[in-house]
């Protein structure tokens, strides 16, 4: 049909009295189709394979995989357990996370800016890196910190190990403590300090003011983080898997992932199991966004004069740096050392005097794996797709929630929100009982870098969303409306206008979702196979075997190329955006 034809058409339905569509209606359905497709249709078949027998719900509908899940004594053990463990992460987190934000943003301590810096290096770190790197330093066996202390006071075997419930809470704790600081310092850096002056006139001191006046000030955030931390303990895989299997402490993530390794794989139940788990993180971010809704109450920034302060701790501020060193060390040095120490060894033991046969032999072995070389490859080609993907589609998304008043654009927002509460190994198991289901075996996904793909957008879409939504809302419409007075469409305004002033903004998204797709493990050790495995998962696999120098020289190569990679990319992205 021409175009003229295809005018006349139009015409002649306009004067028969039928709709247009409007195109920014079809935008956001498409969007929204897309999202539900994304999203709503792997929780619905995760639902529905946990009834199902085996998995498969066209085999039949029963309750067996909840019976199998919750009949028996060990699920008091495993909700303890998980109870324990995600409580635990939470308040050692917080507890080290807070006090690093409250020394750097609110007091006089030397160096406290390079120390801000130090504090974000463990957020490039894998978390399968960091559990790895603790087991060399506090196994009680094996572990280079833990023999050394029990040599020094005269001992057989260290009075402690990392294999244990309090051994996992320290190493998740502390990994996590970086986020709790960066969440932390937002807030410290914008509290009025005028309240903190006026206790410290009436005679209290510094400890005592931090204790009842700053501290209640920050409640909501503190909960908030509190919680948010919790939910990311929950929902962790590498330190119970490595550290609790072995130990026999089962936790939710634990046992969804022995339920796939059992053969046959039990679907049903890991499928009953997920499902609680999912149910527990969507209640708990629910509860954070109640009490995020209820923050103001506690605002001490307002329309009145307003100067950030510091405290002084006098002599007390050398040794709040002396805090921060050791912080420091706990976070990034002493974990680094270790995986340096092993993989530069012949041969692992707890003994520094093998030093004198240091090799770089590891890591020549391990750069001349093919399995190496091939998931190294993967891990760039799925990093580099997802963060574009995540980048791009939430750009869109948050340009349309943001900028128009189409009707149903509030509930794209809920959509793209709703991964945040899905564990990654929850996540795995739905994409397994979706794409593994007669009405998906028409899409040859399964076992292709395409499921690891699509696993990666879901899990990530609310990290772009938040970063790209909070950047558009910091561009003034007039500057968009003067493209659109100048005849331009919306999407000409978009892509010449918007992204333009968005660049900074849009890289930051890319970097972090290139980052942690590069970590991700969870999803990822469920739905790769030997063709698209991944750095995450080969030094997961490695370790399960006993490969203890290769896994470290390999883990010494990731974070080292992690740094680049950041390094280049934000100078990169230094010469975008608004300058003067």
């Amino acid at each position: 049909m021409t175009t003229k034809a295809v005018g006349v058409a139009a015409a002649g339905a306009r004067a028969r009295g039928l709709p247009r569509p409007d195109r920014g209606v079809l935008v956001v359905v498409g969007l929204a189709l897309v999202l539900l497709y994304l999203i709503a249709y792997p929780l619905a078949m995760l639902l529905l394979g946990s009834f199902g027998v085996g998995g498969e719900i066209l085999k039949g509908f029963t309750l067996q995989n909840y019976a199998d899940a919750y009949g028996n004594a060990r699920i008091v053990r495993l909700f303890f357990n998980s109870l324990v463990y995600a409580l635990g992460v939470a308040l050692l987190a917080l507890t080290l996370g807070t006090g690093a934000a409250w020394i750097v943003e609110r007091t006089n301590t030397p160096f406290r800016r390079v120390f801000f810096a130090l504090a974000l290096v463990p957020i490039i770190l894998p978390g399968i890196v960091n559990t790895i790197a603790w087991v060399f330093l506090l196994s009680g066996r094996i572990g280079l910190l833990a023999r050394g202390i029990a040599t020094l006071f005269g001992q057989s075997e260290a009075p402690f190990t990392v294999f244990s419930l309090w051994g996992m809470i320290w190493v998740e704790g502390l990994y996590l403590s970086p986020l709790v600081f960066l969440l932390m310092t937002a807030g410290f850096k914008s509290m009025d300090p005028s309240l903190e002056e006026s206790a410290m006139t009436s005679g209290s001191g510094t400890l005592s003011t931090l204790r009842r006046v700053t501290l209640p000030l920050m409640l909501p955030a503190l909960a908030s983080v509190t919680l948010i931390i919790a939910v990311r303990g929950l929902e962790s895989f590498e330190v119970p898997r490595i550290l609790g299997t072995p130990a026999g402490i089962p936790v939710f993530t634990g046992e969804i992932y022995r339920a796939l390794q059992i053969y046959p794989p039990d679907y049903g139940l890991s499928g009953a199991l997920s499902v609680t788990l999912f149910l527990i993180s969507v209640a708990g971010i629910l509860f954070y966004q109640r009490l995020t809704r209820q923050a103001e109450r506690f605002a001490t920034v307002t329309g009145k004069a307003f100067r950030p302060r510091l405290i002084d701790l006098g002599r007390w501020r050398f040794f709040t740096a002396g805090l921060l060193v050791v912080y420091v060390l706990l976070i990034v040095v002493l974990p680094f050392l270790g995986l340096l120490f092993v993989s530069v060894v012949p041969y692992y033991a707890p003994d520094l005097t093998l030093l004198s046969q240091a090799t770089l032999d590891n890591y020549r072995q391990a750069f001349g794996w093919t399995g190496v070389q091939r998931s190294a490859t993967n891990s760039l080609i799925l990093a580099t797709i997802s963060a574009t993907l995540v980048t791009a589609i939430t750009a869109v998304i948050a340009w349309v929630i943001t900028r128009t008043r189409i009707p149903g654009r509030r509930f794209l927002d809920t959509l793209a929100f709703i991964p945040i509460t899905i564990p990654g190994v929850v996540l795995g198991v739905a994409m397994i009982l979706q794409y593994l289901s007669p009405a998906f075996q028409v899409i040859p996904i399964y076992g292709t870098l395409w499921i690891l793909v699509i696993a990666y957008l879901i899990r990530y879409l609310p990290y772009g969303m938040r970063a790209n939504s909070a950047s558009i809302l910091q561009v003034h419409r007039e500057l968009e409306e003067a493209g659109q007075a100048a005849g331009a469409s919306w999407w000409t305004t978009f892509r010449r206008v918007t992204i333009p002033l968005l660049r900074p903004a849009l890289v930051a998204a890319w970097l972090y979702v290139f980052i942690v797709s590069v970590r991700e493990l969870g999803a990822s050790v469920l739905l790769v196979n030997q063709d698209t495995n991944v750095l995450a998962v080969t030094i997961f696999e490695q370790y399960e075997i006993g490969q203890f120098n290769r896994v470290a020289s390999i883990s010494v190569m990731l974070v080292v190329t992690l740094v680049v990679v950041v390094t280049i990319v934000q100078r990169v992205s230094s010469r975008f955006g608004v300058r003067e």
